[in-house]
């Protein structure tokens, strides 16, 4: 029986996937172990391996097959793009991608105007103003705190993570559109879907069941 490999996105939502895991009878105590410099864990017994990523990569190790399950929120799954099978929502880390800005930049979205939107995830809001809205916008990437982008002038709106919006208005900001919801999804290697299609489903079963 050859290895599974399961890629974690590093930080909590690992924890909590952990937590899921380990209700279901899939547990690593090497990856518990905070003093440890291995990347790779090993559960002998299941035949699995583990390994933390960054979020942004986790779809990547799984779209070439250097992971055959990853688990990852739907932000990084939207905004990578990448060629593989999204089997379960986890139902953790709720939260909402949403465009946001002060009041007043309603009326600019309302009548499709050319703004400049500020955001960490430039194809999810490409794909939601191109696609979804027909609007023509200009987008600025960025990668610290996006909410600066309206107040100081670089953009007219954002695009970015809500959870519960109080960053937002603290600075002045709201929800002005909803993009899509986020939480954590498990994602699956095409070809070891087909190849371990066994294994694999028993665990999204037992997940299923888990989750309620």
């Amino acid at each position: 029986m050859r290895y599974l490999t399961i890629a974690l996105a590093k930080g909590r939502l690992a924890e909590k996937t952990l937590d899921l895991l380990k209700d279901i009878g899939i547990t690593c105590d090497e990856i518990s172990d905070k003093s440890s410099r291995k990347l790779i864990f090993t559960n002998e017994e299941l035949k699995l391996k583990f390994f933390l990523a960054k979020a942004n990569d986790v779809p990547t190790y799984v779209e070439y097959g250097a992971a055959d399950i990853g688990f990852a929120g739907k932000d990084t799954i939207l905004e990578e793009g990448r060629k593989m099978y999204e089997v379960l929502d986890l139902g953790l880390g709720k939260c909402r991608m949403c465009v946001a800005g002060p009041e007043n930049a309603m009326e600019k979205l309302q009548h499709g105007e050319l703004i400049r939107v500020a955001t960490k995830f430039p194809n999810i809001a490409k794909d939601y103003f191109y696609n979804k809205k027909h609007q023509t916008v200009e987008i600025i990437k960025l990668n610290g705190s996006i909410e600066l982008a309206p107040i100081v002038g670089l953009s007219e709106v954002i695009v970015d993570i809500v959870e519960t919006g109080s960053t937002l208005r603290e600075n002045g900001l709201v929800v002005l559109e909803e993009i899509c919801p986020i939480s954590a999804r498990m994602v699956v290697n095409e070809v070891s879907m087909k190849m371990e299609q066994k294994r694999i489903g028993k665990m999204i079963t037992n997940l299923k069941e888990r989750i309620g």
